[in-house]
């Protein structure tokens, strides 16, 4: 029997499920994939490893089935013996989780109860966690959520401005996600620039298709963009981040939408792709942009302007800079959007090295800045290899 050394990684959405099994030592996936299109009839999954990618049809459009599938693939690469944990990821933890947690059937009560706050996200990973369970009720399984990373933010950066009855009662408060991304980023920081794990700090700028910036100072989330949802700060690629209420009640009252269409409105239609009418794919509307398109261009120059702004209210946070870090798929691949950012921190003294920038893409890490500024890196993010440690932690020692 193979010892347990891998650890199985859950993403459940709402009509998918992405899963990579990952050994506790190597950066490497022994196995991928995806399901999706899970409620239609064409649901299908796609497994990835160093033999290439297979793609086979669902016998039944259900996560129940994509799983019982999933295992099956993995027993037949004898894979599932050496399985030591499966880690989930959670998208709200609310207040109540500040760090990963073993799965109890107190903590599935919670995540459920936590479900008002994440109604898109929650239920559809309850329906991962409580599949898994029923197929492999004697493995350990563990919680990784995308808010606990956040908990340390102060309450001056965590409470709206609203009566505070309403933080209270309805627990209306920013929570901040890319918690797990942010974790991990921030931790290769301290190691690549050998800084001290007690005395830093860092802007780091999860830059993707949802996109926030996370201040850390000594280890810890002091602020953060996103806020209550993954909605507030940043323009993303279909999210609007930040825009004024009374605009959107004028709209409400002009348009006649109710609440439930602006919403609506501001997750899936607005952002890079409200913008440029095009895309909500940074890619493509560089290339646009290129051509001479001009919401394209409008689109680009409107998300880099407010990733500028609120990285200057980031660094606010911190009582000192010892880098700016990208990631996330623009962040990591973008030079672009690099480049332009930096050209609006200028005031800030920071300056770009275009020969490095250039050259930094692809899963690269490394230094982008000019050696006479503030330190500006590249490094990957890896929210797998995040989940993955975390659940072999708890598995092995579990919290009490």
């Amino acid at each position: 029997m193979m010892s347990t050394t891998t650890v199985l990684v859950i993403n459940c959405g709402s009509s998918s499920l992405k899963f990579s099994v990952l050994p506790l030592e190597g950066e490497t996936p022994l196995l991928s994939g995806l399901a999706e299109r899970l409620g239609l009839d064409n649901a299908a999954i796609t497994f990835k490893d160093e033999a290439g990618k297979t793609t086979q049809l669902l016998a039944q459009p259900t996560h129940h089935c994509a799983l019982q599938t999933l295992f099956a693939v993995l027993a037949e690469k004898a894979l599932l013996s050496s399985l030591c944990a499966i880690g989930h990821r959670v998208a709200h933890g609310g207040s109540e989780f500040q760090r990963s947690v073993l799965l109890t059937p107190a903590v599935i009560d919670q995540i459920r109860q936590l479900a008002d706050l994440a109604p898109l996200h929650n239920p559809a990973n309850l329906i991962g966690i409580d599949t898994a369970l029923a197929l492999l009720p004697a493995l350990p399984q563990v919680a990784v959520f995308d808010t606990a990373f956040h908990q340390t933010l102060p309450p001056e950066a965590f409470t709206y401005a609203i009566p505070l009855e309403y933080r209270e009662r309805y627990k209306i408060r920013r929570y901040g996600f890319h918690g797990t991304s942010h974790r991990f980023v921030a931790a290769e920081a301290v190691r690549l620039l050998d800084l001290d794990p007690q005395d830093h700090g860092l802007v780091i700028a999860h830059l993707g298709n949802g996109s926030s910036l996370c201040a850390v100072r000594n280890g810890q989330s002091v602020d953060t963009t996103m806020g209550m949802t993954p909605l507030e700060g940043l323009v993303m690629g279909t999210r609007c981040g930040d825009v004024d209420f009374g605009a959107m009640a004028y709209l409400a009252t002009c348009s006649g939408q109710p609440i439930e269409a602006l919403g609506e409105m501001a997750n899936n239609r607005s952002g890079l792709l409200g913008l440029s009418g095009l895309s909500s794919d940074c890619r493509t509307l560089q290339e646009a942009r290129a051509k001479g398109d001009a919401r394209a261009t409008l689109a680009i120059d409107v998300m880099v302007h407010r990733l500028a702004r609120h990285l200057g209210g980031q660094f606010a946070a911190l009582h000192r800079l010892d880098a700016l870090i990208f990631t996330g798929g623009i962040g990591e691949n973008s030079a672009l959007v690099r480049e332009l950012t930096l050209a609006r921190l200028e005031i800030f003294g920071f300056r770009l090295d275009r020969n490095r920038n250039q050259a930094i893409a692809g899963g690269a890490a490394g230094t982008i800045s000019a050696d006479d500024s503030p330190t500006v890196m590249v490094i990957p993010t890896n929210e797998e290899k995040m989940i993955a440690q975390d659940a072999a932690r708890l598995a092995a020692a579990p919290e009490r």
